[in-house]
């Protein structure tokens, strides 16, 4: 242990290395927390703390999505929240790259991955729309609700008229599952349908409704339900 610097910076350099040697996959779930700790909590041993924090939440995805009160909540600090913020922010910003300036009927992997990434952790439901044009190019991507971990309410006429006013030819309805399970429920079903009806009578096509859950997602499309 002589040779162990006592803040760990031996450690750090390693983790560092491997990193920039073998990628992305070099490194542990709780061993990328650990090396984002350290760019915020100097001369700390970083590895019990990202390891708490992991399986506190549950998951890697699950502390990246986590608002900063639950973080804070946890014992990290504001710095420490900073870090994991950049890291979901810059992760997000990377797969949404791949669905933007395209059309997103032909990006529809890159457009689930991206999907999952920012929702399937969520502890709260959460619905939004993504409106597109007529050559099925993302216009807008709206939050119409946040309910409570097992609901949302979302308006048919509130979800039209913002089609509307984005001069949208279809959209893509979205909400997650806190549950993790995405199977539809009835009302899932039904308020798909509901909106496709009025879609129909204003020419504006809904392309799916997916629901994202931590064990997959469900497309009512591919399912035959709309």
């Amino acid at each position: 242990m002589a040779d162990q610097p006592l803040d760990g910076t031996g450690h750090r350099a390693r983790l560092r290395q491997r990193l920039i040697d073998g990628g992305p996959d070099a490194l542990l779930d709780h061993e990328l927390v650990e090396y984002l700790l350290t760019l915020t909590i100097p001369r700390v041993d970083t590895k019990a703390m990202a390891k708490k924090l992991i399986h506190q939440f549950g998951s890697y995805g699950a502390l990246l999505t986590a608002d900063a009160e639950a973080l804070h909540r946890a014992g990290a600090s504001e710095a420490a929240i900073g870090a994991l913020k950049i890291a979901q922010a810059s992760a997000l910003r990377l797969l949404k790259s791949e669905v933007q300036d395209r059309p997103v009927l032909g990006s529809w992997q890159a457009l689930l991955d991206y999907l999952h990434a920012d929702m399937a952790h969520n502890p709260v439901e959460r619905v939004r729309v993504l409106f597109l044009n007529s050559k099925n190019m993302l216009i807008h991507d709206d939050q119409m609700s946040e309910g409570s971990v097992d609901e949302a309410a979302v308006y048919v006429r509130e979800i039209m008229r913002r089609a509307l006013d984005y001069n949208a030819t279809a959209l893509i309805l979205v909400h997650n599952h806190p549950s993790g399970d995405p199977s539809p429920s009835s009302a899932d079903i039904k308020l798909t349908r509901d909106i496709a009806e009025a879609g129909r009578h204003l020419r504006i096509a809904v392309h799916d409704h997916v629901i994202i859950g931590t064990r997959g997602h469900s497309s009512l499309r591919a399912m035959g339900l709309i």
